[in-house]
């Protein structure tokens, strides 16, 4: 009867449970068909991976040597090395970012993005800026007061723009900031911007940079992409309106050349200021709307046929003449798909998709709250004293009796105490800042926190492709500990072994013949005539040969290497011309010369020091020594090959 292992796989409805065929054992351990399966199709280097006997019983053979070493590492619990643990867990983190999140709403963000980039937002906008950490609500009562003026007709947002919005980029122009499309700004700007109707003026809203309110200037069908090419005329803004004058004489100029025949090429090549696009022929990288001031890109969509050039064109640059390569549509929704999930699961978006899955989960879980202990521990922290040698500062150990829950998850409480150890770990224990806000924000991070902790450890339960990345990242590190304790640490510390392992083997590393002597590396004729007197005068030592030749302004005339060189490294110095005459220069090269000084010659090869053999005698014996654990390991996890069920893979 063929053995079996019970096996349970987490499904979306459920748990299902199975029989899964083993197809070998280890000692009391045991491998699945199933899972090696997976393991084998998943590391094939091919796409078409080998079932012939031979491929299968060689990677049998390595993997199943793989997990007798991954049992060692359980039997001795290295996961329970602070180190080991700590990576464990920074990698889930990670990794369950990726599963942390509402599929439902993030496809339907998808289909939102995609329907949105049908449709170009013109919009002007002020901005009240609002950094981490100051006062929000003054920042709020300053854009709201404008709101107010602006709705009651009593200043226009133009006017109201160039006097109070902190957005330099757009104040000048009454905050315009031309059009734009989804994905280009962040998400509560871009949604403000295509729920607001065009014409009016959007209530006050939060974003990062701070407190904003809107005018929807124009909507319109987006026109897709264009190619254009363009000759650039620069005006600095330091030449004034007597360099705005030049400049448009010259684009003027330009223009004139072109109805008469002239090559828009040649003209770009011999007037245009864009150094990214004159060598191309004046052509710039495909664009769609929001890329370019706006005077740039109406320009450059209002020409109807490739060829046709506009009129000169200016912006805060200068001039510019543009000419149509080709226009394309906005892909189908099919060809973006993949560009826009990348976009979606990496912006502001992919918050609220969070936030949805957050919520579903609490209530799954049954999140309660309780304001009153909420309240109660907030008021402790807000009470506070603002100076003296504790001012603002609080420590986790002053409320550890403080035991009311604030929340309950999954039947277990979170208390006051708990929520006070997590706000000391976030701002040392410091209230900088509007202490309020700071105690509001430091209490929903405890919140995501705990929630996000409780998913990520059920997701190993719940989801079999994250339990099993987590347990390859377990297995890989767990191994790579206990071969450095086993192999490579040991290889490197173990004194005795290594001098041991060395004395049996010693006469493998040798010396060819050569020479025991120095190599004077002259950086130029100078030098070289003058270190050439010294060596040929007697017996110099380096420290006299330095002092000599190096000094502050030439720190590197001479350079000396001492050592044991072989004759096949220095083969223009051989050994019948250095037993003639034991200074020997070698070819120069790049003005460098290069003199090679022998005191002692070897004519037959000799033996190496452990520690001249060092390096090869470690790899060595790092070898030795992961053979003999192999080894070991075999016989203490024997393995047992179901031949049944192995023949059931085998294919040719």
């Amino acid at each position: 009867m063929r053995k079996l292992v019970l096996t349970c796989i987490a499904s979306g409805v459920g748990m299902m449970c199975g029989y899964a065929q083993t197809l070998f054992t280890y000692g009391p351990n045991s491998v699945s068909k199933d899972e090696f399966l997976r393991v084998y199709k998943k590391n094939s280097i091919n796409k078409k991976p080998d079932m012939s006997d031979t491929a299968l019983k060689s990677y049998l053979d390595l993997y199943a040597l793989f997990r007798m070493k991954v049992a060692e590492a359980d039997k001795q619990h290295l996961d329970t090395v602070a180190s080991i643990d700590h990576e464990l867990d920074s990698y889930r983190k990670q990794l369950a970012k990726n599963y942390l999140t509402d599929e439902q709403v993030t496809n339907k963000m998808i289909h939102e993005a995609y329907d949105r980039m049908k449709e170009d937002v013109h919009v002007a906008h002020i901005l009240i800026t609002c950094n981490p950490g100051s006062d929000t609500v003054a920042a709020f009562r300053k854009i709201d007061s404008i709101y107010h003026v602006i709705e009651s007709k009593k200043a226009d947002f133009e006017a109201m723009a160039k006097q109070f919005s902190d957005d330099k980029g757009s104040k000048d122009n009454g905050g315009d900031i031309g059009y734009f499309t989804a994905l280009q700004t962040v998400y509560p700007f871009e949604n403000m911007a295509y729920t607001t109707p065009v014409g009016k003026v959007s209530a006050p809203f939060r974003t990062q940079f701070g407190y904003h309110i809107i005018k929807v200037i124009d909507k319109k069908q987006d026109h897709g992409q264009v190619k254009v090419a363009q000759i650039k005329i620069l005006v600095p803004k330091s030449k004034g309106a007597e360099g705005l004058a030049a400049g448009k004489a010259r684009a003027d100029s330009i223009e004139t050349m072109l109805k008469n025949g002239a090559s828009f090429e040649e003209l770009v090549k011999q007037y245009s200021d864009d150094n990214f696009s004159k060598n191309e022929g004046g052509v710039m990288k495909t664009f769609g709307v929001g890329k370019y001031v706006l005077s740039f890109e109406n320009a450059a969509f209002a020409l109807k046929k490739p060829g046709d050039i506009s009129e000169p064109v200016k912006t805060e640059e200068g001039y510019h003449i543009i000419k149509l390569i080709a226009k394309a549509p906005l892909p189908p929704y099919d060809t973006l798909y993949p560009s826009l999930k990348h976009k979606v699961e990496n912006d502001s978006r992919a918050q609220t998709a969070r936030d949805h899955f957050f919520a579903r989960i609490k209530e799954k879980n049954g999140f309660k709250e309780y304001p009153e202990n909420i309240a109660e521990i907030s008021d402790k922290l807000l009470a506070l004293p603002d100076s003296g040698k504790m001012g603002k500062s609080f420590r986790a150990d002053n409320y550890k009796n403080m035991t009311k829950p604030v929340f309950t998850l999954a039947n277990k409480n979170f208390t006051q105490a708990d929520f006070v150890r997590f706000a000391e770990a976030l701002t040392h224990g410091k209230l900088n800042g509007p202490r309020g806000a700071v105690v509001h924000d430091a209490y929903n991070m405890y919140v995501n926190n705990v929630v996000n902790d409780f998913e990520e450890h059920k997701l190993v339960e719940e989801n079999p492709e994250f339990k099993n990345l987590m347990e390859e990242y377990r297995d890989g590190i767990m191994l790579f500990e206990l071969m450095d304790r086993n192999v490579w640490s040991k290889a490197a510390k173990d004194s005795a072994g290594l001098k041991a392992f060395y004395e049996t083997r010693k006469g493998k590393y040798t010396w060819e013949t050569g020479f025991d002597g120095a190599v004077y590396k002259f950086k130029n004729k100078g030098t070289f005539d003058t270190g050439m007197m010294l060596l040929r005068g007697g017996n110099v030592t380096d420290e006299q040969m330095v002092k000599a030749i190096n000094s502050q302004a030439n720190p590197d005339g001479v350079t000396i290497q001492r050592g044991h060189y072989e004759f096949s490294r220095y083969k223009d110095a051989t050994m019948a011309e250095l037993q003639k005459d034991p200074i020997k220069v070698l070819s120069s090269s790049n003005g460098n010369y290069s003199v090679v000084v022998a005191k002692q010659i070897f004519s037959t090869p000799t033996e190496k020091t452990l520690d001249e053999a060092r390096g090869y005698v470690v790899a060595e014996y790092q070898d030795y020594l992961e053979k003999q654990w192999n080894e070991k390991m075999r016989h203490e996890y024997p393995v047992k090959v179901n031949d049944k069920v192995f023949a059931t893979m085998v294919s040719k």
